[in-house]
């Protein structure tokens, strides 16, 4: 994996930089995986905007990942390794010993002709391995890892993201998660050995607006450029600052290092330390 930088012949090949990887196969992704993506726009069921700054973008094709991995003590062969429009990590096509062929978020360092599995019991420690918690040593990086059992990966999915086992206490499993948070989990779950791939993905410098555009993220506006009924940052002349204590969304609810957790969650007792607070001194 490798960064391409151009040569600045126009003003947007200036600031653009794409990833380079020759260890993708050219090879068609399987049809009967394959999904079309609908378009939300970022609109809920009435038609309003839920989540702006979302539209447009490239057609996609969703692949249908296997984040369970329930197929257990059966060898697989890596046969491809794909991009995925749908993802900022890789995908790998996994070809099991009875013929099923699924994809699984691709660890970094599988190589195409590789053998892995998904065991509920001890396997080795071979990056990709799918296992519960309780048979993997402390101090080892794990990703995809499980918050209910059976319910398939949930933390630590997306490109070069990982979590360090960091110990087992009373049949829970101690994890340190990207975000810098604690928290426990129960050791049956399972996880997969290693770290997710394209870890170079948060390097690419995008370069222009229409890269933006066609992946489906529309412009954003800067509070400050905005009138005041259209958002509390807004009004002056000229260059001014916000002419508030703490910054503010569009609604007036403050931002910034504000905790957005509900106090009463239940799963809050398996967090034993939040992670860092952005909010500047």
């Amino acid at each position: 994996m490798a960064i391409k930088i151009y040569k600045p012949t126009n003003a947007s090949r200036r600031q653009t930089s794409v990833l380079v990887n020759r260890d993708i196969s050219s090879a068609e992704p399987q049809k009967r995986l394959l999904l079309s993506k609908k378009r939300h726009a970022g609109r809920n069921n009435q038609g309003k905007i839920t989540v702006r700054h979302q539209g447009g973008g490239a057609n996609k094709k969703i692949r249908i990942v296997d984040y369970i991995r329930n197929k257990f003590d059966v060898p697989a062969k890596v046969v491809t390794l794909e991009y995925d429009p749908g993802r900022n990590a890789q995908i790998a096509l996994l070809n099991y010993a009875d013929g099923e062929k699924r994809y699984i978020v691709a660890p970094g360092k599988l190589k195409v002709g590789d053998k892995i599995i998904s065991s509920q019991k001890k396997a080795e420690f071979n990056v990709g391995n799918h296992m519960p918690l309780e048979f993997i040593p402390a101090g080892m990086f794990v990703y995809n890892v499980e918050l209910s059992q059976g319910k398939g990966g949930q933390l630590a999915r997306s490109a070069g993201s990982s979590v360090y086992l960091m110990g087992f206490d009373k049949g829970m499993a101690q994890l340190k998660l990207p975000s810098g948070e604690i928290r426990l989990v129960p050791s049956k779950n399972l996880a997969t050995i290693g770290s997710v791939s394209n870890e170079e993905f948060k390097n690419i410098r995008w370069g222009k607006a229409g890269r933006m555009r066609h992946r489906g993220i529309r412009p954003s506006v800067r509070g400050k450029a905005m009138n005041p009924v259209d958002h509390p940052h807004g009004g002056g002349e000229g260059v001014n600052p916000i002419g508030l204590k703490h910054p503010k969304t569009p609604w007036g609810k403050p931002a910034l290092g504000v905790r957005t957790r509900k106090a009463g969650k239940k799963s809050n007792k398996f967090v034993i330390t939040r992670r860092p607070s952005r909010k500047k001194k």
